[in-house]
């Protein structure tokens, strides 16, 4: 079945002794690729059978692609992926970057699309322009669409515009921001912390680094952030302790009291018998779902103690690391979507969207409406009263997306989070307002245009007329 975890299948296979040609007929895979595979095994098993992790082994393990968190997995004694890489530093095993050849060899190549390899020589050239770096969201998946991409592409143009040398690292060929004349820099290369960290270290050799971008590529680069900080890298815009009291619940309860708003009774889980009991205490249905996953994947509406059961047994991954939210669900309620601008003093309420299904679709599956519908003014003013108190208490610092849902007159925090969100492209085509753009120059410091700014001002629930389109939004 042509799934992601079939690579780790036939490796499982030749590992219990099956054969490359057995394998190859058993996959459909073409021979050359299963033997590429039964090497980067074997070179596995060399790392973990020396007697010493000495210099050749382990840069004839990086040569064959051995992340350090597959070398940790492999040698426990250099206490984990950190360990290993203080050893690669030490030991001189640096990756360097070679220059994708665009022109087939035909002339000489100009462009600045680099990926990386354990050789010997860098292809990375000087530059003087202070570079910011971009994390873009990776390979595109069920639940993850391509307003990640668009966020990415239009800060670029900003920070162009700004002074500063745009530097992009993505892995997904599908996207614009990939392609090899749409950043100052492209790093074709995987979103991940070991394989970031070194494209840093790249291009603070390269020129001075004003820092890293991680909210405008969704889930992937924003779990980066705090390692990243961690690490010596400057995270620009909303701060990992930010992300991190939105992200978990635990800390987003705090924000919420802080700020007197309201949410759903709700708690996490990580058995079956602590899931059944928050759900007795605030009463079925509740909506159930695992915590820091990408798009909402795996959210389910649940009315009964067996089917909350069978929800916990499907959920492999739960743990201490990663609970269940399990949340009292608001039936017949409006749910809406809020993407706003914060730079630490002034909000930019870019749209209210109104769901046009009731509450508890997600909302990358439902469909929305801006302006709203059904949304009277009182409603707008608390919105962004609301919306104003979260992103200050949070401390964010550039887009944050805010998920309502008014029942009885009452207005309910479902979740905030404080990164570019699937409607971004929406609501700045919808109001000729480029978001993506201003919340790169909040991130780097610039101010914003003056038809973000000047919005800022307006009394809420109003749509005053942009001063560049002329056009009421």
């Amino acid at each position: 079945m042509p799934v992601d975890g079939r690579l780790y299948l036939a490796e499982q296979a030749l590992a219990a002794g099956a054969t490359v040609e057995e394998v190859a007929e058993a996959s459909g895979f073409d021979p050359w690729f299963v033997d590429q595979i039964a090497l980067v095994r074997e070179v596995g098993e060399e790392v973990r059978d020396a007697p010493a992790l000495t210099e050749p082994v382990l840069r004839r393990a990086k040569r064959f692609g051995l992340s350090d968190r597959q070398v940790a997995a492999l040698r426990p004694e250099l206490a984990g992926e950190d360990g290993v890489r203080t050893l690669r530093w030490r030991l001189g095993i640096r990756p360097v970057y070679k220059t994708v050849d665009t022109c087939a060899a035909e002339f000489a190549a100009r462009t600045p699309y680099h990926y990386s390899s354990y050789d010997e020589e860098t292809e990375v050239q000087p530059r003087e322009k202070p570079a910011v770096l971009i994390l873009g969201s990776g390979p595109n998946r069920i639940g993850q669409g391509i307003e990640f991409d668009y966020s990415c592409v239009h800060a670029v143009m900003a920070l162009h515009d700004a002074g500063y040398e745009a530097v992009m690292v993505n892995c997904n060929p599908e996207t614009v921001s990939t392609d090899y004349d749409t950043a100052d820099r492209l790093y074709f290369e995987p979103l991940t912390f070991e394989d970031v960290l070194e494209v840093v270290a790249a291009e603070r050799t390269a020129g001075p680094v004003a820092g890293v971008i991680c909210t405008l590529g969704g889930q992937t680069p924003l779990g980066l952030a705090q390692r990243l900080k961690d690490a010596g890298v400057p995270v620009l815009g909303t701060q990992p302790a930010a992300i991190d009291d939105a992200e978990h619940r635990g800390a987003f309860s705090r924000v919420l009291a802080d700020t007197g708003l309201l949410a759903p009774k709700h708690g996490t889980a990580t058995t079956f018998a602590e899931a059944r009991a928050i759900a007795t205490g605030i009463g079925y249905p509740v909506l159930v779902r695992p915590s820091y996953v990408l798009g909402g994947r795996g959210m389910e509406i649940v009315y009964d103690e067996g089917t909350l059961e069978a929800y916990i047994a499907k959920a492999t991954d739960v743990s201490t690391a990663h609970p269940v939210l399990v949340d009292r669900f608001l039936e017949d309620a409006v749910e809406i979507d809020v993407d706003a601008l914060y730079d630490g003093t002034d909000l930019y309420l870019g749209g209210v969207m109104e769901h046009i299904e009731e509450a508890g679709i997600h909302s990358g599956d439902s469909a929305c409406a801006l302006p709203p519908i059904t949304l009277g003014s009182g409603d707008l003013l608390k919105i962004r009263a609301a919306t104003e108190k979260l992103a200050a208490r949070i401390g964010v610092r550039g887009l944050v997306n805010v998920q309502y849902a008014i029942k009885d007159d009452i207005l309910y925090v479902i979740e905030a989070n404080p990164r570019a969100s699937r409607t971004v492209p929406f609501v700045s085509k919808a109001t000729a307002v480029q978001l993506a753009k201003a919340a790169a120059r909040i991130a780097v410091g610039r101010p914003s245009p003056p038809c973000v700014r000047s919005a800022c001002s307006r009394p809420p629930g109003t749509a005053p007329t942009c001063p560049r389109t002329r056009r009421s939004r």
